[in-house]
C-alpha cells in the first residue's frame, strides 16, 4: 500500500473511508450539554411568594382576614388609592426566599367558632402544597400567628357606627 492509501484508509472496517475531518463533521454533536433546564438560574422575588401563600391561606375555611386590625386597616385604605403597588393578596404573608428553600410567617384572623388548630394545620398543608408545587422551592417552615376571632355581631357593629 501507498503511503496515501494507508493515510485514508480507516482503522475500523465499519468507519467510513476518507479524511477525518469528513468523520468529524458527519459525526452530530450536542452543542450546549446538558439538560436546558439546567443553563441558567431562576430568581424567585419574596413577594412572589407572599401573595401565592395569601392566597393560599384565605382558600381555607374558616380564615376571615390575613393580617392584625392595624394592617388590615391601612391596607384597605392603601387599596383605594391608585398605583400602590403593594397588594391586598401580600397582607399578613412575609417570606423570606432563598435559593431552594423559603421560610412563612402568615398573621391570619379565624372565623368565631371554629378550632384554632384545625384552621391553622389545614392553612400549612395549603400554603405548603401551593408554594411547592408553583415555585418549586422547599417550605422549611410555616409560623402562623392568630391575631383576632371575628365574632358573628361584628359587621353589624361596623356598620352602625358608619351610619351615625
Amino acid at each position: 500500500m501507498t503511503d496515501i492509501a494507508q493515510r485514508n484508509r480507516p482503522e475500523n472496517p465499519n468507519e467510513p473511508s476518507g479524511s477525518g475531518d469528513e468523520a468529524r463533521r458527519t459525526s452530530t454533536t450536542k452543542r450546549g450539554g446538558g439538560d436546558p433546564a439546567s443553563r441558567g438560574r431562576t430568581t424567585i422575588a419574596d413577594g412572589v411568594v407572599e401573595k401565592i401563600a395569601g392566597l393560599a391561606a384565605r382558600d381555607v375555611l374558616g380564615v376571615h382576614a390575613m393580617g392584625s386590625g392595624i394592617s388590615r386597616t391601612f391596607g384597605a385604605v392603601r387599596d383605594r388609592v391608585p398605583g400602590t403597588s403593594k397588594s391586598s393578596a401580600t397582607r399578613g404573608v412575609k417570606a423570606e426566599v432563598g435559593e431552594v428553600q423559603t421560610a412563612l410567617d402568615l398573621e391570619i384572623v379565624v372565623d368565631y367558632g371554629v378550632s384554632i388548630t384545625d384552621v391553622a394545620r389545614a392553612v400549612r398543608e395549603n400554603v405548603i402544597a401551593a408554594v411547592e408545587r408553583m415555585t418549586g422551592l422547599e417550605v422549611v417552615e410555616v409560623n402562623i400567628a392568630v391575631s383576632d376571632v371575628k365574632l358573628p355581631d361584628e359587621e353589624e357593629e361596623e356598620s352602625e357606627q358608619r351610619l351615625q
